[in-house]
């Protein structure tokens, strides 16, 4: 995939915005050359990372394309991070918001800015579009979101269906160590950047216990989810992500809801930018967030908002591999979301393990307790690594189907295209009063090859509200809704569709206090499957070749890898799931800063003991030059019994070799019907 040379622009290095109460925000600039005789929008980015290093290269390989294409660009770090004063309080605080407009204003006060923004990020940077686009600045005229959020909640690295994920763990570890690293006494002073670093040290958090602490969907977890007000955004918002994204429910959400100009893209792709999409095809993104700014920043008419409201990638058949790098399929244009080509076909669970096309009378009431490593050849929640051969996709589903309760259709007498949001309702009953439930869909190949297709948790507790969870009455049964992932995907004929129920999720979702066996009653359990019944009306869908701009030179003195092992050991039943993101060595030559960063995620469970339940994650940042060297190491652990999470941790934070400073965390936090 080919970058570009871009002529006629400059960068500013390190642009400071001052705030009305003293801080001063960093921010890297890109401009037209030309952008002081002839003002452009700008198009901000305002995430964490670290723009100085951290998202050097790939903020070049944006910014300056917009920059070759009439646009400033503006990336901005957070209080706290980076270069910028303050501390990082949390992720999305009111905080935060309040100085992106502060931001905004400094920015489009600029001689060499038309006064018109924009936003764009992938990830933090999406959240912080959507939620800055809430707080209606007039300057900002139109956002582009991608793998981001509209419910911090329901679909985000903490909770899925009311059931606590290891990304909680995975995503605070990480942010653990980002929040413990020092400023560049480059660009801050020789003088102060002791200071600075001592004092984000001595403000340092474990945000995944502080998370852990709101195991309800309370006020902590409104502030920042847009979706309690949609009505609040007016500025055009163009939502992107991918299947295999852990954050693909809010491209159809924000399309469905929002009633400022909205379109919706959805590829196969994991968390990243769709043009470097993987599982390809990546796409021409950066030419169609052109397109998009263009319109919405410059007045041009050149046909955006008559694009199809959704354009998603219907994904054809694949042989399950923990790896793809592209996904065979074709794209649809669906002019209107909800979309009137898509219908619904119903089918039932049946007692003897069919899915049948009439509903069963109920006389066998199906059980299962399904072992606690069911699950272990499921996807990560949330595919971070992909394009760099990061095994986190999902396997064969037989050994996970063996744990689980499994209904099959007939075999297919034509191709069946699910598209959009299924929808399973399930009579069920639980032997505890904490338990919760899994629903996979796979296609069943001729040759008994189980692929996983889209899967739906929920904590049972959380049957009726994530904020006002009730303990089940053993025994009783309730009638329960989940709504799966959305996916568009053929089942081609010859093939069957699998549903698989299991009582636990693990390594994806934390266990029940206790193990749990749930009965069904199949008169109440049926399916209700999104299809694509129609192309009738649907407009074709082409993109540009994927491009970005050239950006400046790194030395790779070790190169990145991803290793992932899943190793049960025998007499102990101890199954552990290790992954390791290892970026390795590189010099980023304009700077002359070498960096060296990776981070492994442990996750331990023992047997049938939900109490044996552990996660580890371990991370280690390091920058050197010749007049600078700092180092942090960091960990954090969660376990638990019947009634609480531990939370343990520490950070060590080195210059040149010596301990600058260290901190250890250690609390209880109690279980709240999880």
């Amino acid at each position: 995939m080919p970058s570009v040379a871009v002529s006629g622009v400059r960068t500013v290095e390190t642009h400071w915005i001052p705030l009305s109460d003293g801080r001063m925000l960093a921010a890297r600039l890109f401009l037209p050359e030309d952008a002081e005789e002839n003002p452009v929008p700008v198009i901000l980015e305002y995430i964490p990372y670290r723009r100085r290093d951290g998202t050097r290269i790939g903020d070049e390989e944006m910014h300056l394309f917009f920059a070759g294409n009439g646009y400033a660009g503006a990336r901005v770090d957070i209080a706290g991070m980076g270069d910028s004063d303050g501390l990082l309080e949390d992720e999305y605080v009111r905080r935060e918001q309040d100085d992106a407009l502060e931001i905004l204003d400094n920015l489009c006060s600029q001689p060499w800015c038309s006064g018109v923004a924009g936003m764009i990020g992938n990830s933090w940077g999406g959240f912080s579009g959507l939620q800055v686009a809430a707080r209606r600045p007039p300057q900002l005229k139109a956002i582009v979101t991608s793998c981001s959020t509209d419910d911090r909640y329901a679909c985000d690295a903490h909770y899925n269906g009311g059931l606590l994920i290891n990304d909680n763990f995975g995503w605070g570890g990480a942010l653990f160590g980002y929040s413990a690293l020092p400023p560049d006494p480059a660009v801050v002073g020789e003088e102060r950047w002791r200071e600075m670093w001592k004092t984000r040290l001595e403000h340092h958090k474990n945000h995944a216990a502080e998370w852990l602490k709101h195991q309800r969907r309370d006020a902590f977890w409104k502030q920042g989810s847009v979706c309690e007000d949609f009505s609040a955004i007016e500025c055009a918002v163009l939502a992107v992500g991918g299947y295999l994204d852990g954050y693909t429910q809010t491209i159809f959400s924000l399309v469905e809801n929002l009633k400022a100009p909205v379109k919706g893209l959805c590829g196969p792709w994991g968390h990243k930018e769709p043009n470097y999409g993987v599982p390809g095809p990546a796409v021409g993104y950066l030419q169609e967030c052109i397109r998009w700014y263009d319109h919405w920043l410059k007045g041009i008419d050149n046909g955006v908002d008559s694009d199809p409201d959704m354009r998603l990638y219907l994904m054809d058949y694949a042989r399950p591999h923990s790896h793809m790098d592209f996904r065979p399929g074709r794209w649809l244009g669906l002019p209107q979301w909800p979309a009137k080509q898509v219908g619904v076909r119903t089918l039932w669970l049946n007692g003897d393990g069919k899915l049948g096309e009439v509903p069963d009378a109920g006389d066998i009431k199906p059980v299962i307790s399904s072992p606690l490593t069911t699950g272990v050849q499921g996807q990560e929640w949330c595919p971070y690594g992909q394009g760099r051969i990061s095994a986190e996709g999902a396997r064969d589903q037989r050994a996970d189907d063996g744990g689980s309760l499994c209904f099959d259709s007939a075999v297919m007498k034509a191709d069946l295209p699910l598209t959009g949001i299924s929808k399973i309702r399930l009579r069920v009953a639980a032997d505890k009063p904490q338990a919760q439930v899994c629903v996979r869909l796979t296609d069943l190949a001729p040759d008994g090859t189980s692929a996983f297709i889209t899967f739906a948790l929920l904590n049972l507790t959380h049957r009726e509200s994530h904020e006002f969870p009730v303990p089940l009455t053993p025994g009783r049964f309730e009638e329960v809704e989940l709504s799966l992932k959305p996916v568009a995907q053929v089942i081609p004929a010859g093939h069957r569709l699998r549903v698989a129920i299991s009582s636990s999720y693990w390594p994806m979702a934390w266990p029940s206090p206790e193990r749990t066996m749930l009965t069904f009653d199949p008169s109440g359990c049926r399916l209700d499957l999104a299809v694509l019944a129609s192309e009738e009306g649907l407009v074709p869908v082409t993109f540009e070749e994927p491009l970005w701009a050239e950006s400046g030179r790194v030395t790779v003195k070790e190169p990145a890898r991803q290793l992932r092992s899943l190793i049960t050991d025998l007499p102990t039943e101890r199954t552990e799931l290790t992954a390791m993101s290892d970026d390795g060595r590189f010099i980023l030559e304009e700077t002359g800063t070498e960096i060296t960063s990776w981070r492994r995620k442990v996750y331990g469970i023992t047997g049938d003991d939900p109490a044996s339940c552990a996660t580890t994650v371990t991370c280690h940042e390091e920058f050197t030059r010749p007049d600078w060297n700092a180092r942090v190491d960091c960990e954090i652990s969660f376990s638990c019994d019947r009634d609480n999470f531990y939370a343990r941790g520490w950070v060590k934070a080195y210059e040149r070799g010596a301990i600058f400073a260290e901190r250890n965390y250690d609390e209880v936090i109690p279980r709240d019907c999880m």
